[in-house]
């Protein structure tokens, strides 16, 4: 009988394609994937444990698939399975599978084995995984982007991270696995493709393969012209003339970079343990605007963080007011266990906290404005994603990331085509076609 497999993903690009792959490995073996709110064979929750609130939705999931069938068999994995084990047993019922991070690539035959124990237990001590686990990918459900995982693990330890606890040291996917895998990308008509990673900028530091992260990207573009290529999140003293020169270069890595700045205050990124001062964070991004005046720049930053007073938010707040960055990723302070942080004396206050939180978010939705107001009238060359199903129009992220809609037939979905920038009504970037490209198949 064919077996039902229903998966769900909590987290960061890694855990999708991760999850992707499992989807793969399920296909292969003949099962039927099936949507997580329905009844299952097997439910597998890929989890996330970065804040405290990933971990309380990841304990949600599994209760939610226990209960819609109680003799279904639950895989857990992920970083809150990595972590936080023994929590977790304490609400799995039977059957179930803890399938740590580095044994991912154990998760679909393990899954399937007939007649199992109650409980299997693959976890291992993530700090002494020296290989990336090899998780092929097929195709990426319901998505028009494809994500390709490069790199796993850091090095870092940020003060309030777990990531290094729960992923462990850096490693990197040998070079011919990346080319194998942009290679199935492209067989399968995928357009444009996020190279990811925990900490992407250390990619190949660990192989003897004389790469690193900029030799990679230069190859991926140069030997992938009709692939978009965009990178994920990298660290601001990875960002360099080597990574601007390559985006010069090659029109298909796309004008986009998304810089963790975490705090705009000197003490705070002390405490963070964070390598760089907001001096040097303010040359790395007009450095990039300098090369490159409508790139988009996204940061990510962390408000509330013990001893963050009310000099050092304020500090943050008009350091990014002041920086021509185009939109910023805002979370709360969470405190983790086994953090360096998490022992550390004048925890910020909720309220406060959700205030500075608040201040911020608006400050984005600004920034986003913004950006989009200063490019009325230009063109761009759009990867179609889908229709939107409120407005019925078509919609697409630019090559410097702003999210467009305008009017066209479906069969441009997945096609590249040019647009023109007209307007933004109730923050929604609209656009029109332009007329001189063939509508049928688009255009790059």
């Amino acid at each position: 009988m064919t077996k039902k497999v229903a998966v769900t993903t909590l987290g960061c690009k890694v855990n999708q394609f991760e999850s992707a792959s499992f989807i793969t490995g399920f296909t292969e073996a003949d099962c039927e994937i099936v949507p997580f709110s329905g009844p299952a064979d097997i439910y597998v929750i890929n989890t996330c444990t970065v804040t405290a609130r990933a971990g309380q939705q990841s304990r949600q999931l599994i209760r939610r698939a226990m209960r819609t069938n109680p003799e279904a068999r639950i895989v857990v994995t992920g970083c809150h399975a990595q972590v936080d084990t023994d929590n977790l047993l304490d609400i799995l019922g039977n059957p179930a599978c803890i399938i740590g991070n580095g044994n991912k690539h154990l998760l679909v035959e393990t899954a399937l084995i007939e007649n199992p124990p109650e409980i299997i237990m693959l976890t291992g001590n993530i700090d002494r995984q020296r290989e990336i686990c090899r998780l092929p990918v097929r195709r990426f459900r319901g998505r028009t982007r494809c994500y390709l995982r490069i790199q796993d693990g850091c090095n870092n330890f940020c003060s309030y991270c777990i990531v290094p606890y729960s992923r462990g040291r850096s490693r990197s996917l040998p070079r011919a696995s990346v080319i194998e895998q942009t290679e199935i990308f492209q067989e399968q008509g995928y357009r444009e493709m996020v190279v990811t990673g925990i900490n992407v900028g250390k990619y190949g530091l660990d192989l003897d393969e004389g790469e690193n992260i900029y030799s990679l990207l230069d190859g991926l573009c140069k030997k992938f012209p009709g692939m978009r290529i965009r990178l994920s999140s990298v660290e601001p003293v990875e960002v360099n003339d080597r990574l601007l020169a390559l985006m010069g270069d090659n029109a298909n890595f796309m004008p986009h970079l998304h810089i963790p700045l975490q705090s705009g205050d000197d003490r705070i990124l002390t405490r963070m343990n964070r390598r760089y001062s907001v001096e040097f964070f303010v040359h790395v991004i007009e450095k990039i605007v300098s090369a490159f005046p409508v790139a988009a720049i996204g940061c990510d930053v962390l408000a509330g963080f013990p001893g963050e007073d009310e000099t050092a938010a304020n500090n943050t707040y008009r350091l990014l007011k002041g920086l021509p960055v185009s939109y910023l990723h805002v979370f709360p302070y969470s405190r983790r266990p086994g953090t360096a942080a998490a022992a550390f004396k004048e925890q910020v206050n909720g309220r406060i906290k959700d205030e500075r939180v608040r201040r911020l978010r608006r400050l984005d939705q600004e920034k986003r404005q913004d950006f989009c107001q200063r490019q009325l009238e230009s063109n761009h060359r759009v990867l179609v994603e889908r229709r939107n199903k409120k407005t019925g129009l078509l919609q697409g992220f630019s090559e410097n990331y702003i999210p467009l809609q305008f009017p066209g037939p479906s069969r441009l979905i997945r096609q590249v085509v040019r647009v023109r920038l007209e307007r933004v009504e109730d923050g929604i970037p609209l656009a029109r076609l332009e007329d001189n490209q063939d509508r049928t198949t688009g255009v790059d």
